[in-house]
């Protein structure tokens, strides 16, 4: 009972960071908390229901398909309520990979890549990405199947459709979501999954589902959503190779840096050859001599107290699946775990909460007011804020690592 109690807090914590494109990036200009006020309702998507129609129809949805998918859809005030707090995620990442890298994850991991390892083998061959990599994407989006979500897709789309904060995107994904049911790889009954319409064992949204989904067992349809894995896990692996994956090239490694190491140089947008980094004192944490994986940076997602990674073009791969660097490392690391990898090693500073989402809008507001542009005030923590902390600490004399902190914010106050 413990380990599916904690699988479920895990699939949790994955779906606050959503999957696949859900995510905005640093800088959209989306309303967020009391700026929007739920005013939707039944009669109200009913009446959105019929201008979508024709606009359905126009997009090649055919009217038995409507007819069929959009009966009895029902406004659900709670889908609205998720998409609008989305940015409440508060977790820190040592908290997040504490849950989601801990034993209760690796292990029945490990079991599931013994148990499907001639599909797994079959994957990696086909399609050029480590076994390790697609079962640590599966174990975090869906438990390794165990939990692929049981909201009604086309409801959910078509709600957060009629909502307006994002009615072009999720309207965008219903047609998609129709058009698969269209071309009967999947009943709408059985169409289910998150509740922003992410879907099947590996949380592919419509979208996404028609541009990379592959037919592995060859039974003439693309079904993620079913109790066997193989078209969900070779899907993913296609859409990691669509976007570039290396095999053989490590996404990334937890590392230790020198005394006195420049920490104005700990961000992605600073690239430099293997040899550079070594060259500057950086070292394995494990021992050893460092991956020659081409240009990589270095990382410190928790501050210069916690660990520090390398990471590689691999690394932004992951980041197309999920664009939050807790996900990303989360994915990494378990699936170094899968493979009998370490743990990591270094502490982290624990004494630290994360900011809230006020606080984040504060701590944007507080630096561009001293000088510091973070770039608009979103209360998202992307690479525009922290180049701002970055800036802001090395002017007052402060490690620049860009850790946006409660130490930085008080001191800003």
């Amino acid at each position: 009972m413990r380990v599916f109690l904690v699988l479920a807090m895990i699939l949790a914590l994955a779906q606050n960071v959503s999957a696949q494109s859900l995510n905005t990036s640093e800088g959209d200009a989306l309303p967020q908390g009391d700026d929007w006020v739920d005013q939707g309702s039944q009669a109200g998507l009913e009446a959105w229901l019929t201008g979508f129609r024709d606009r359905a129809l126009a997009a090649g949805v055919t009217a038995q398909t409507l007819d069929q998918a959009l009966r009895d859809l029902r406004f659900d005030a709670d889908l609205i309520k998720k998409d609008r707090n989305q940015s409440e995620f508060t977790k820190t990442i040592w908290d997040y990979l504490d849950t989601a890298v801990s034993d209760d994850r690796v292990v029945p991991g490990v079991k599931a890549l013994k148990r499907h390892a001639d599909l797994f083998a079959r994957i990696e061959a086909e399609y050029g990405v480590e076994r390790e990599v697609v079962a640590a994407i599966w174990g975090l989006e869906s438990a390794y199947g165990t939990f692929r979500g049981k909201v009604a897709t086309i409801n959910a789309l078509s709600t957060l459709s009629y909502d307006a904060r994002r009615a072009a995107f999720f309207e965008g994904q219903l047609i998609a979501a129709l058009k698969i049911i269209q071309n009967g790889d999947v009943t709408p009954a059985a169409m289910q999954g998150s509740w922003a319409g992410a879907m099947g064992h590996t949380q592919f949204m419509p979208g996404s589902w028609w541009e990379f989904a592959v037919d592995f067992d060859g039974d003439g349809k693309r079904n993620i959503w079913g109790d066997d894995p193989a078209d969900a896990l070779a899907s993913t692996a296609n859409y990691l190779r669509h976007w570039g994956w290396t095999k053989g090239q490590p996404w990334g490694l937890e590392i230790s840096l020198p005394t006195g190491f420049d920490y104005d140089q700990t961000t992605e947008r600073v690239r430099k050859p293997v040899a550079d980094w070594a060259a500057l004192g950086v070292r394995p944490m494990a021992g050893g001599e460092l991956p020659d994986g081409g240009l990589a940076s270095v990382l410190l997602p928790g501050g210069a107290r916690g660990a520090a990674f390398l990471i590689f073009s691999n690394f932004q791969v992951i980041e197309r699946y999920n664009t939050a660097d807790a996900y990303v490392i989360a994915v990494g690391h378990l699936s170094d775990r899968l493979r009998g990898g370490p743990p990591i090693k270094a502490g982290w500073p624990r004494e630290l909460r994360a900011l809230t989402q006020d606080e984040r809008k504060e701590l944007q507001t507080r630096l561009t007011q001293a000088g510091f542009d973070a770039k608009g005030v979103d209360g998202r923590i992307g690479p525009n804020t922290i180049a701002a902390v970055k800036a802001w600490q090395k002017a007052n004399g402060r490690i620049p690592d860009g850790y946006a902190s409660l130490e930085v914010l008080e001191a800003l106050r």
